[in-house]
């Protein structure tokens, strides 16, 4: 049974990862995946085929561990709390689940409420350079701020929708899309709210904010301007462009186009989401709480707020909050919830005394000592595989008692996992976003751009083992 679930699991993995030439949506596999792993194991647990480990490391069983030789009442009651101990270990999981999930789509609502008052047109009229190279550091820098704020994937697609009016010429227009998304998942690395993985790590209590920020932003930063660095010597961008929404008349068409909404909405919903981590600090409360505050607020605020001069209720509508929730990406949500689902699954199935990945943990350790080089690896792996299962499956491999919050192991899995992706076009949501919407090319990005994100990743990583090494030199990898 157990080799049942962890076959289940692979191929719905590699369903997942070759879903462009099946054309079929992700979010399937991974549902049915997630499903399957936890009907499986249920049905192995009450057959007494598998044993269960909760989160505290505690093992159940019907099959034998701790109920062998009772009878009676006294066999009742262990089997009535191994059962109690399998629906709990459910129940926590999905607890944890649902708190990255609600957390998601109130960033997510939040952003679409920006993005109907056409807030994010507010930062094309901070760009005024005729300068291919000024434009690309320019872009690039609001990638790697914005990514940190609205998180990389969002921050990708308002970019690249800006970068449609500024450059009209598509295979100019690819080398700076694709640069972006090298920035964005740089910015994501080190913020709690940049990065699915980053988010997922802070609610998890592997990571803080402060902490986050003190050793990821310096490695990020290199990660983001090594390739800029190198790129703005490359032959795409040298020279000057014609950028239309420069011109005086287009300039006047911009202007009517901004609503009286658009500043207040895009500062408010901004703050709103920088104020998460705050919340947090100040309460000590689950971040989830937080971003149901701020999305009250921003909702509140849409309610009475006048886009339009004759704005009226009919006019209401295209603006609220309602509208928002129905661009949300549900599926990614679902997605998340699927993949999150099977992850805990294997977390939870016991092989031997522990969890099957704290035995995968207990064999990598065995056979590659170096805990930095495991992390490196991971980095890679998730140019290829999605980084959302590989972080989540990181954090039932590495018990937090030996690994406690802000150890150096999360911070470079947060690091490399969000860095990592950079080097594949499909290794990202903010990749992945941008082959979408530009129809870049997995081949043409893998020989054009994936060595500048190689060279950005390994020269981040040196930075982050340096600064490691520096301030806490005791500290065993």
């Amino acid at each position: 049974m157990l080799s049942a679930v962890i076959a289940c699991f692979v191929i719905g993995y590699v369903v997942i990862v070759f879903e462009h030439p099946l054309r079929l949506d992700k979010t399937v596999p991974a549902l049915l995946m997630g499903a399957i792993c936890w009907a499986l194991l249920s049905l192995g647990f009450n057959s007494g085929a598998l044993d269960v480990v909760d989160s505290y490391g505690e093992l159940f069983s019907l099959g034998g561990h701790g109920v062998e030789g009772l009878t009676g009442a006294a066999a009742d009651s262990a089997h009535h709390d191994a059962e109690h101990g399998f629906s709990g270990t459910l129940l926590h999981h999905l607890g944890k689940t649902a708190e990255i999930l609600i957390f998601l789509i109130g960033a997510m609502t939040i952003v679409e409420i920006v993005d109907l008052h056409r807030g994010f047109d507010i930062i094309k009229g901070w760009i005024s350079t005729r300068s291919k190279k000024k434009l690309l550091w320019i872009v690039g820098i609001l990638g790697f701020i914005l990514s940190a704020i609205i998180d990389n994937l969002t921050a990708t697609i308002v970019l690249v929708t800006l970068l449609r009016k500024l450059v009209p010429d598509r295979e100019q227009r690819l080398w700076y899309v694709a640069l972006i998304v090298i920035a964005a998942n740089a910015g994501g690395a080190w913020s709690p709210i940049g990065d699915v993985t980053t988010t997922m790590l802070w609610i998890g209590k592997r990571v803080t904010t402060a902490g986050l920020m003190e050793y990821l932003i310096l490695p990020s930063l290199v990660c983001f301007i090594v390739p800029f660095l190198i790129a703005s010597f490359l032959k795409p961008f040298q020279g000057n462009m014609i950028t239309p929404e420069l011109e005086s008349e287009e300039g006047v068409t911009e202007s009517t186009e901004r609503l009286l909404s658009s500043k207040t909405m895009l500062f408010l919903g901004l703050g709103m989401i920088v104020f998460v981590p705050i919340f947090k600090t100040i309460t000590h409360l689950p971040p989830y709480i937080g971003m149901m505050l701020s999305l009250g607020v921003v909702w509140l605020v849409s309610e009475y707020i006048h886009p339009e001069e004759n704005f009226d209720d009919e006019r209401k509508a295209a603006y609220s909050a309602h509208k928002a929730l129905s661009r949300i990406e549900m599926s990614s949500i679902l997605f998340f919830l699927g993949i999150l689902m099977a992850v805990a699954a294997l977390e939870t199935v016991a092989v031997g005394e522990v969890g099957a990945l704290r035995a995968v943990a207990d064999q990598l350790r065995a056979v590659i000592p170096n805990q930095d080089i495991v992390i490196i690896v991971l980095g890679f792996l998730s140019a290829i595989i999605d980084n959302v299962p590989l972080v989540a499956a990181s954090m039932g491999m590495y018990d937090i008692a030996n690994f406690p919050e802000d150890s150096k192991l999360w911070h470079f899995i947060a690091y490399s996992a969000g860095t990592g992706g950079s080097m594949l076009i499909i290794g990202s949501a903010a990749g992945v976003a941008a082959m979408g919407m530009e129809r870049i090319d997995f081949i043409w990005y893998l020989k054009k751009i994936g060595w500048l994100a190689f060279i950005g990743f390994a020269a981040g990583a040196l930075v982050f083992l340096a600064i490691e090494a520096f301030f806490n030199p005791i500290v065993a990898s």
